[in-house]
C-alpha cells in the first residue's frame, strides 16, 4: 500500500489529477493495475489516501515537539516550522498533492467520498490547533506579540505548505537544511515582532 501510495503521488504530483490514470500510477510502481486495484476501487480513493497519509505524516511528527516540556515555545516553533518545512522538501510529492487536496474537493468522483474529506477537515483543523496552542502559550508567557493566533497560523502554514509548489527536488538548487531554516526563523521573528 505505501509503495502505491508513493507511486501515485508521484504520478498526481508530476502530471496533475485529471492526467493521471490507474495505469500511470501503475507504471510509475513498476507493477500491473491489478496490484493497485486489489488495494483501491478508483484514483480518487488513492488521492485522498496520499492526502491523509500526508496529514497524519505530519501530525505524528509534529505533535511530539510541540508537547516538549524542556523548550520554550519559540524553540517548539522553530522546531515545527522547521520540521514542516523540511518534510514538504523531503516528501516534496505527497505534500504537493496535499496541498491540491482543497481545491479538489469539487471535482465528482472525489466530493463522494465526504466521510473521506470530513477526515480530511478534521485533520487539517488539529494540525492547526498544535501550532495555535504553541502561539498562545508564546503571548502567555511574553515570548510571542499579542496576536490573533488563528490568523498567524494560517499565515505561517500557508508559507509552509507553498514549498511544495516552487521547490522540486530535481530542479530548485537550493539546501534543504537552509530553506528550512530560513523559513522556521521568518516565522519566529514574525511571533515575536521582530
Amino acid at each position: 500500500r505505501k509503495a502505491i501510495l508513493d507511486a501515485a503521488a508521484r504520478a498526481f504530483a508530476r502530471k496533475g489529477y485529471f492526467a493521471t490514470s490507474i495505469d500511470a500510477i501503475a507504471d510509475e510502481l513498476g507493477a500491473t493495475k491489478g496490484r493497485v486495484y486489489h488495494y483501491y476501487r478508483g484514483k480518487a480513493e488513492i488521492f485522498l489516501d496520499v492526502v491523509v497519509t500526508g496529514m497524519r505524516d505530519l501530525i505524528a511528527a509534529v505533535e511530539p515537539i510541540s508537547a516538549r516540556q524542556d523548550a520554550g515555545p519559540g524553540e517548539r516553533m522553530y522546531q515545527m516550522a522547521h520540521l514542516h518545512a523540511s518534510m514538504m522538501m523531503l516528501r516534496n510529492h505527497a505534500q504537493r498533492v496535499s496541498v491540491q487536496a482543497i481545491e479538489m474537493r469539487s471535482v465528482a468522483e472525489i466530493a463522494i467520498h465526504q466521510d473521506v474529506l470530513a477526515d480530511v477537515f478534521a485533520l487539517r483543523r488539529r494540525y492547526e490547533q498544535i501550532f495555535i496552542d504553541v502561539v498562545e502559550e508564546g503571548v502567555r508567557l511574553g515570548d510571542f506579540a499579542a496576536t490573533d493566533s488563528g490568523l498567524v497560523v494560517k499565515s505561517a502554514l500557508g508559507a509552509l505548505n507553498w514549498i511544495p509548489i516552487w521547490y522540486a527536488p530535481d530542479r530548485t538548487p537550493l539546501d534543504v537544511e537552509k530553506v528550512a531554516d530560513t523559513f522556521a526563523r521568518f516565522i519566529v521573528n514574525g511571533l515575536k515582532g521582530s
